[in-house]
């Protein structure tokens, strides 16, 4: 199992042309489509929506992740071993949350290989997606082993309180786990106060509020509405946890 996680947008040939490549050197391999939106440009916002979803997935199966400002840069490409799992990418800190939470001892390889043709503007394309496959395959990563501790963000939250997603209803996803709110806290916000909520029909139409959602994420929603437009939220607006109001 390939899975895809990258800013390549919805729209464009860009996804297209990197499960083509896929497909040709790794034909038996079940391709998924998680993100084709994760946060555009922003390798640090991606870092925490990425692990929220990890856990879906079995052991062995390889993350292609393509979230990479800095393509054809300074930035090392490599492959992440963490929980049983792969990630592929470049090491601009998109991993570093999976790092950080792995249960057992991550391991890095920084890619050496190189293939014919290497677009400067299209790694995903002819350097991770032909090394994604290769691993899909069941070969080993195809380059040398480095210390871990060399593409860390040690810098970097434990949770990021941030908008760091905002889905196709409008729904702002946070960087914060929601095991680490209180159920009782209000989140401020753009200038508003929100309370807690189980689900969307708890609360009047035209309501916000903030719930745990299907992730374990902090997520801020509107009833019937959109919290994106109804609030003035977009990713990288900044949140605070507060106590509840007494």
């Amino acid at each position: 199992m390939i899975v895809l996680f990258t800013d390549f947008g919805l729209a464009g040939p860009y996804t297209g042309q990197v499960k083509a490549v896929l497909r040709r050197e790794a034909p038996e391999a079940d391709i998924i489509d998680l993100f084709a939106d994760a946060p555009a440009h922003n390798p640090r916002a991606a870092a925490y929506l990425l692990p929220a979803y990890v856990d879906e997935f079995p052991a062995e199966c390889v993350f292609l992740c393509v979230v990479d400002p800095g393509v054809g840069g300074a930035r090392t490409p490599g492959v992440l071993r963490a929980d049983g799992r792969w990630y592929v990418g470049p090491d601009n800190g998109l991993f570093e949350l999976i790092v950080r939470r792995a249960r057992d001892e991550p391991r890095w390889w920084e890619i050496t290989w190189r293939p014919r043709r290497l677009a400067a503007t299209f790694h995903g394309r002819d350097l991770f997606a032909p090394v994604a496959a290769r691993i899909g395959r069941g070969e080993a990563p195809p380059g040398d082993e480095r210390p871990v501790d060399g593409i860390r963000r040690r810098d970097w939250p434990d949770d990021l309180a941030e908008v760091i997603y905002i889905d196709g209803f409008g729904n702002a996803l946070t960087g914060l786990r929601a095991a680490t709110v209180s159920a009782d806290a209000q989140i401020l916000v753009a200038g508003h106060r929100l309370a807690r909520a189980g689900t969307f029909s708890d609360v009047p139409p035209g309501r916000p509020f903030w719930y745990e959602n299907a992730n374990g994420l902090v997520e801020i929603a509107v009833n019937l509405g959109q919290a994106d437009a109804d609030l003035g939220l977009e990713v990288g607006t900044g949140l605070t946890v507060a106590p509840e109001s007494r």
